[in-house]
C-alpha cells in the first residue's frame, strides 16, 4: 500500500518492529535469548519513542470522531500490553505472544489506522502532521 510521506517515518519504525516480532514469533529454546535482545534493542532505540509519538501526535489528531476514537482505544490498549509483555520475556511463550501481539498491532496500523487518518485528513492538514512526526521522530 501507497503510504502518505507524512506517516513514512512511523511506517520505517513499523517494518523493524515487525522484523523484531516475526525473530520473537519463530523463536525456538536455542535462539530465545537472540529473539528477545534483538528486541530488547528494538524497543529501546525505537518501540518506545514511536509509541510517545503515536500518543501525543497521532492519536489526539481525529479525536471525537466515532470510528477514529474506537481505532484510538484500540492502539492505547495495545501499547499497553506491548509495554508490559516487554517487561517480561522470560519464557518461549513469553515471546511467541508478544511478537504475535506486536505483529498484530504493526498491521492494524498500516492497514486501517493510517489509511482512516489518510482518508479523514485534508492534505494540508496531513502535511503539518507529517512535519510535527518528522520533527518528533
Amino acid at each position: 500500500m501507497k503510504r502518505s510521506l507524512a506517516l513514512l517515518p512511523l511506517g520505517h519504525d513499523h517494518h523493524q518492529a515487525l522484523e523484531a516480532a516475526l525473530r520473537l514469533r519463530r523463536a525456538t529454546d536455542q535462539d530465545l535469548d537472540a529473539a528477545v535482545a534483538r528486541f530488547r534493542h528494538f524497543w529501546r532505540e525505537h518501540g518506545e519513542h514511536h509509541f510517545e509519538i503515536e500518543e501525543e501526535l497521532l492519536l489526539p489528531t481525529l479525536a471525537g470522531d466515532e470510528e477514529w476514537d474506537e481505532m484510538a482505544a484500540r492502539v492505547q490498549r495495545e501499547h499497553g500490553q506491548i509495554r508490559a509483555g516487554s517487561a517480561s520475556l522470560d519464557t518461549l511463550d513469553d515471546a511467541h505472544r508478544l511478537g504475535q501481539l506486536l505483529n498484530d498491532h504493526v498491521r492494524f496500523e498500516e492497514r486501517e489506522l493510517f489509511g482512516l487518518l489518510e482518508a479523514k485528513l485534508e492534505p494540508d492538514q496531513l502535511d503539518r502532521l507529517g512535519r510535527e512526526i518528522a520533527l518528533a521522530h
